[in-house]
């Protein structure tokens, strides 16, 4: 029994889990394996459709939309009587200057990557208030620590993700709900491909040869990333622990080193060692 508890599979068994953003890249990954651990995991975007993909259930939820979200969720509810875990994993990313970013653009930035978070906590924390205990894992990004050129809207909706979590977190622990933040590094994904640029960065040639390069050296990191199945095996253990962090990063080491040195460095040394390695001095 102390094996099995250590390893997760005895205490994976019948939770109900929802990860959104599930049709690729790490909440694709986290589906299948927490599945493959005995979990009962819906899986739900925007492009799935209902039914099962492998090992795990799928639901079409846009996490733009108030009433999709409630209705994926109270399906869910219905079918289950209990959602034990949920991970907020759906975002895409905009590349181009401030400058050259419409308000539209940034808010539509916003819609998916903040808001969305917000509106599938709002519709499941009612749930686990009720069941006395759940689990919410909202995926940020080392971006939501470290603001990237030309991605500066990616970066702001996950550094408002995170103020948001460590508020939450706070606000519901009195009712038995965890809850943590995961921010990944780079791993192989469809984000890069998903990547959009803003309408103006593409027409303008003020900031091209600097955005080309920032992107560039963003693009190289993230084909050699590895595979995201050491998130997937994070999440089973924040899924499992009784009093979980708040933060965790994952990724190359690298990667992880930047908010240790943001933290410790004179500004100005992080900023020119950053920009340096985005290949902007």
């Amino acid at each position: 029994m102390a094996q099995e508890q250590k390893t997760g599979r005895a205490s994976g068994g019948g939770k109900v889990v929802l990860i959104t953003g599930a049709s690729s890249g790490i909440g694709r990954t986290c589906c299948e394996y927490l599945a493959g651990l005995g979990m009962t995991v819906y899986g739900a975007s925007r492009s799935l459709s209902g039914g099962d993909a492998g090992n795990f259930k799928t639901l079409r939820m846009d996490v733009t939309d108030d009433a999709s979200v409630r209705d994926g969720i109270k399906n869910i509810q219905e079918l289950q009587g209990r959602i034990d875990v949920v991970m907020n994993c759906a975002g895409y990313g905009i590349a181009g200057a401030v400058e050259e970013t419409s308000p539209e653009e940034a808010m539509a930035q916003f819609d998916t990557n903040f808001f969305g978070v917000h509106r599938v906590c709002r519709a499941v924390l009612p749930i686990m208030r009720q069941q006395k205990g759940g689990v919410i894992i909202n995926v940020s990004s080392l971006a939501g620590l470290l603001a990237v050129p030309f991605q500066s809207f990616y970066s702001a909706s996950k550094f408002a993700m995170e103020g948001m979590t460590e508020a939450l977190r706070m606000e519901v622990r009195p009712f038995g709900i965890r809850v943590a933040l995961i921010e990944p590094g780079d791993f192989k994904s469809e984000f890069p491909a998903n990547r959009v640029n803003t309408m103006d960065s593409v027409k303008s040639n003020i900031y091209r040869e600097l955005l080309e390069r920032c992107v560039g050296v963003m693009r190289e990191e993230e084909k050699n990333g590895k595979a995201p199945l050491p998130v997937a095996r994070l999440v089973e253990r924040i899924i499992n622990d009784p009093s979980p962090r708040l933060r965790y990063t994952i990724g190359p080491f690298e990667e992880r080193l930047g908010p240790k040195l943001k933290s410790v460095l004179p500004y100005r040394v992080y900023e020119y060692l950053f920009m340096k390695h985005y290949k902007l001095v």
